[in-house]
Parts: structure tokens; C-alpha cells; sequence
């Protein structure tokens, strides 16, 4: 498996972290007695299921709530979360349930207090999805799975009969050595092409005047402080000013708000437009308590997704997009996936490895001496592996020692902080005794070990080292984005820890001067794209250091009240 930039680098770390059947579907589903809306809901719940399961580290139970503004939505709404509930029968963990006014104000109490008559509560799940995205990935290769990023497809190869035999692929770290390096040519019986917002650029490298099938739409979400919600439970606007959604979730430990949904251009880092951003303030601020004021300078962070809406090339109205997800396969015999949401990517899998398997005639057998991923030969990785498919029981990486109490075990033997230990377990599950094994011990009387690579948040040296020696970290980005989450947390902070991530990269991996310059200008331009604030952009790394970085003009900086020092006396 070859990914041009890093695991997740596209759209798949940029959605709404919910792990969802969709309750909006659902809605449509029966208002147009629309019986595919119906079966993608249904399917969804099965799959949130099997998500929570083989990686109960990095994904949880999130109550989202529903605030009513009339009594007589409360009936309608009420049989609406009951019937998911229904859908969900044994998948479901809780139930949806019904808050007073006075009760929904205790639970969430930056709501507006005015025009709420009651609220009503139901389950899904929330997950940390390029975390989960790069588990998939070391997972696939503890089972023997060759995985390749920074790693670029530039061509198809066809036998004399037409089919497709092979692909030309470029090694990019080299070149960002200042090296150059040769293509490399991979024989294959089959190709799959799953590349998102991409797709149509490599059916293109297979048959040039092949139709294209992806409508890129853009997905704006912004990040707030963590105040802006409560740390458990979410909350949904199923009707905003323009007939859209609106989520409002807690996450790693700021709020996340989003999403818009517009059509787009295809970039590999498309930037949040400010009329998005504004929207989605505005729409917040019109359920939160006036006394909240809802700023812009309060935008932590904000990204732009590509959604990767399809149209089925092969159906006879080309224009209708499809609503789940799309497996074509070409008259050269490359299988195209695409569509789709985070919560079906393993029955999408399964659907196309099903497809490639009767098209090729590919044979499959069990796997007699599979790893134990576990590490440990007491505890069973769980799964049968027969031949059959076997995803929907296979634990990712880090799941089978993990507990809820896991991390007091981590306090109590490294001595980390306790908001550091919750975060490694909840980020790299049983694997995070490493993590914390590679933090570079303090000389304080506590923590022991675990310093911390930015003040405000609990990322430490420690996953830096491992993300390079573990996860196949290969730039800045790479840690900053998707390892760790401080790009998409906080972008201003995500800059000023820039020197010490590259300082412990170019010990790690002998980067020379030219690539550590290389660096600095690709991931500050990167985080352009996360929301870093236009004057930040020009930074270099000697302000960042000496902290000469002006915030006087940011937004930020003049929200607060600061105290001018007093004049001195002549």
C-alpha cells in the first residue's frame, strides 16, 4: 500500500471525529420513505459497533444533545432518537433520553436559556480519526502488509493485452534530502485505487478519457477553547439558518464546531474560507447564552476538508451523486473505491477486497502464525483468522491491553502527569508504556518524565521519538497533524513548538541544515491551512525561539485585558 503524502493526510484527518449512523439520514429516510437512506443508516450503526470494538482507546460514547425550542418538536424529535436507538437494537450502548429545561441547562450550561423548553439526548461515537487512520496502518503491518507514505504512484503499467500488471512508484523523502532517486516499478495482479478527493487522477493515469466521477465539496470546521462545551457530551443544531446541520463537539480537550458544505476545488491543502468560519460563528452564537460572546480571535484552529461525493460512472443519470460509496472496476481492471464516510471504511474494505478477490480470482488462506499484536501471549488478539473476512473482530494496534484505568498504571510506575497519562493511553492505547518508555527522564521531583512539547496541551517528547521509530513519521507535518493533534488543536501553538520537533527529528532521523530549512517553510505554510493568522506566516525560526513573534496585531492578543505597566517616575 502506497500513500503519496502521510496516512490520513487528505480528508480522512480533516471530518468531524464522529463515528455516526447518521441521524439526518435517518430523517430523510422517513420523511421520503427513502429505502437506501434507511439501509445506509442501518449499516452505519453495525459498523459504529465494530469501530468502538477493535479500537476502544481511540474511540468513545459521546451523548450529543438536541435542544427544543417548541414543545411540540419534543414528540417528534423524542420518536426520532428512539427509533435510532431501534436501528442500533445491540449495537446501541444507552439510550436516548429526555432532559427538562432546568436539567438540560445543568448538563450544558452555556446554552441559551430563552426560547428552551427541554432537550433530548442520544448516543455516538466520537473518535481521533488520523490517529485511528495511522493504527490501521501499523496494524496492517505487524500482519505482514508492505505500507508505504511519502510514496507517489506516477504511473500504471498494462501488459500487451491491455490489463493493468504494475505501477511505477517515486520514493519523495529522498528529494527532500536534496537526493534524487530513481522510480520504482511494482508488479501487481491487482491495483486498487482509493485516493479520496484523488480518485480521478489516477483513473486518468489508467484511461485518459475516462469520465470523472468525484464532486468535491468543502467541509469548514473551526476549534474553539474548551469552555465553549462541556467535556462529555456534544450538541446538535439540526436546523440552522440555511437548512444545514451543525455540530458542536468536545475533543481532545477543545471544542469543534462544523461543518459547511460547499462545492470545491481539488488542493492537497485546501484552506477554511472566512465566510465559512463567520457562518459557522454565527450559528453557534445563536444557541449559546448572550453573555458568551462568540469571537473570532477564539478560533484556535480552523481546516477545510474535502468531501469525495460521487457519481456512478456506469448509471444512466451521471449527475446524481451516490450517497454511500462507489467500487468500480475499469475494462484494464483497476478497482476504483470511493465515497463513503469514516464510520463504513471497514465494510467499504471488505466490499472491495470481496470485489478484487472474484475478480482476479485471487485465493485467500488463513494466516497459521499471525503476530500477536498484543505483545504478550495472555491475551488473545480475538480473531479467527480463517481465510474469511475477519476486520470486523481483528484489534488494532494497542487495544488489547487497554483499560480506563490503564493510565493510573502509567502514573504509578513513570510518573508522568495525569492529564499526559490520559492522553498517551487514549492515543496509543497499550502501546503508550513505550511512549512514555521514550520520554527523556525531568530532573524534577514530579513528573518524572514527560516534558511537555507545547504549555497548554499534554503532548510530550516522548511521541515524537516513537511516531519515528514506530508509526513512520517522515516530516514535521506528520507529527504535528496526525501523531499528535496540536495542528488541528491549536495552530499559533503548533509554531512555536516547531523547533523542538525538528530539533528531536534531525537527531532521530541526521537531517543536515538544508533539510531542517526545508522543514520550517513547508510546515509553516502547512499550518496556513490549519488557520495560523496571515502575519504568522513569515515567522522564521529565530523569532519563534527568542520569542520575538509580534502578537500585539492578532486578534488574540487584543482580546484580553492587559494592564499597561506603569509609567516610570522622571
Amino acid at each position: 500500500m502506497v500513500e503519496r503524502d502521510d496516512f490520513s493526510s487528505g480528508t480522512s484527518s480533516k471530518s468531524t471525529k464522529l463515528v455516526h449512523g447518521g441521524v439526518r439520514y435517518l430523517e430523510k429516510a422517513v420523511w421520503n420513505l427513502d429505502y437506501s437512506q434507511y439501509q445506509l443508516v442501518k449499516e452505519a450503526l453495525k459498523e459504529r459497533k465494530y469501530f468502538l470494538q477493535t479500537a476502544p482507546h481511540l474511540s468513545m460514547w459521546l451523548p450529543i444533545m438536541l435542544p427544543l425550542d417548541k414543545w411540540w418538536k419534543a414528540p417528534y424529535y423524542w420518536a426520532g432518537t428512539k427509533f435510532y436507538d431501534f436501528l442500533a437494537g445491540s449495537e446501541g450502548i444507552e439510550s436516548s433520553y429526555f432532559l427538562t429545561r432546568s436539567k438540560a441547562l445543568d448538563a450544558f450550561p452555556m446554552l441559551k436559556p430563552t426560547d428552551l423548553v427541554g432537550a433530548l439526548v442520544y448516543y455516538d461515537g466520537a473518535h481521533n480519526d488520523s490517529r485511528m487512520n495511522v493504527s490501521l496502518a501499523m496494524t496492517a503491518a505487524l500482519y505482514g502488509a508492505t505500507v508505504v507514505n511519502h510514496a507517489e504512484v506516477t504511473g500504471l503499467i498494462k501488459n500487451e493485452e491491455g490489463k493493468l500488471c504494475g505501477a511505477t512508484v517515486k520514493d519523495r523523502i529522498p528529494e527532500r534530502n536534496g537526493r534524487g532517486t530513481k522510480d520504482i516499478t511494482v508488479r501487481a495482479k491487482c491495483i486498487i485505487n482509493c485516493t479520496g478527493p484523488f480518485t480521478d487522477s489516477i483513473r486518468k493515469l489508467d484511461d485518459q478519457t475516462c469520465k470523472e466521477i468525484v464532486a468535491p465539496a468543502s467541509g469548514v470546521h473551526v476549534i474553539l477553547p474548551g469552555y465553549y462545551s462541556p467535556a462529555k457530551m456534544g450538541l446538535i443544531d439540526p436546523s440552522t439558518s440555511d437548512g444545514r446541520v451543525i455540530f458542536f463537539l468536545p475533543w481532545q480537550g477543545n471544542t469543534i464546531a462544523g461543518t459547511t458544505d460547499e462545492s470545491a476545488t481539488i488542493t492537497q491543502n485546501p484552506l477554511p474560507d472566512e465566510k465559512s468560519i463567520q457562518w459557522i460563528l454565527n450559528e453557534i452564537s445563536h444557541y449559546l447564552a448572550p453573555e458568551i460572546q462568540v469571537r473570532r480571535g477564539d478560533v484556535l484552529a480552523a481546516w477545510s476538508g474535502l468531501r469525495p461525493l460521487v457519481k456512478d460512472p456506469k448509471a444512466i443519470n451521471t449527475e446524481s451523486l451516490v450517497r454511500n460509496h462507489l467500487i468500480d472496476i475499469s475494462d484494464s481492471g483497476l478497482i476504483t473505491c470511493a465515497g463513503g464516510k469514516w464510520t463504513t471504511y471497514r465494510q467499504m474494505a471488505e466490499e472491495c477486497v470481496d470485489a478484487a478477490v472474484k475478480e482476479f480470482k485471487l485465493s485467500t488462506k488463513p494466516v497459521l502464525n499471525a503476530p500477536r499484536v498484543s505483545g504478550t501471549e495472555t491475551i488473545d488478539d480475538g480473531a479467527i483468522l480463517d481465510g474469511n473476512c475477519q476486520t470486523h473482530n481483528v484489534r488494532l494496534i494497542g487495544a488489547h491491553g487497554f483499560s480506563k484505568t490503564l493510565f493510573i498504571n502509567l502514573i504509578q510506575h513513570f510518573g508522568v502527569e495525569t492529564e499526559v497519562a490520559k492522553h498517551l493511553t487514549e492515543s496509543y492505547g497499550d502501546r503508550a508504556w513505550t511512549v512514555a518508555a521514550l520520554c527523556k527522564p525531568t530532573d524534577l521531583r514530579f513528573p518524572a518524565r514527560g516534558e511537555r512539547i507545547s504549555r497548554l496541551y499534554p503532548f510530550v517528547d516522548g511521541e515524537i521519538r516513537y511516531a519515528i521509530s514506530h508509526e513512520y513519521a517522515q516530516t514535521a507535518v506528520d507529527i504535528l497533524a496526525r501523531r499528535t493533534r496540536l495542528a488541528f488543536l491549536n495552530a499559533q501553538a503548533a509554531l512555536e513548538c516547531l523547533p523542538r520537533i525538528i530539533d528531536i527529528m534531525s537527531q532521530e532521523l541526521k537531517w543536515d541544515r538544508t533539510r531542517q530549512d526545508r522543514e520550517w517553510k513547508e510546515t509553516v505554510s502547512f499550518l496556513e491551512s490549519m488557520g495560523l493568522p496571515q502575519p504568522m506566516l513569515s515567522a522564521t525560526r529565530a523569532d519563534v525561539e527568542k520569542g520575538k513573534l509580534d502578537f500585539s496585531s492578532s486578534l488574540e492578543y487584543k482580546m484580553y485585558s492587559r494592564h499597561d505597566k506603569p509609567l516610570l517616575e522622571e
